[in-house]
């Protein structure tokens, strides 16, 4: 929330949250904080999700244009050599 003009990584990670918690019900603080950053950057629903998506049409993929990947994309591998 301390960001008052998103990147395409912050619009990614905030749609991938929608998703996620959509319907949960013991994340309703969560759920107020997300709509309240959509109001921060003025955007609607609709419009975070149309602009997502031309991110991954643009051929956005997770750890490909970020340096700071989380959840599914996440590489565990082990890179000691050992």
């Amino acid at each position: 929330m301390a960001k008052d003009s998103p990147e395409d990584q912050d619009l990614i990670d905030l749609a991938r949250l929608f998703i996620r918690y959509e319907g949960f019900p013991g994340a309703t603080d969560l759920q107020s904080d997300m709509a309240k950053i959509l109001n921060l950057w003025g955007i609607s629903k609709e419009s975070l999700n149309s602009r997502t998506k031309d991110i991954w049409e643009k051929g956005f993929r997770p750890g490909y244009n970020s340096v700071d990947v989380i959840g599914s994309g996440f590489d565990t591998s082990d890179d000691s050599g050992s």
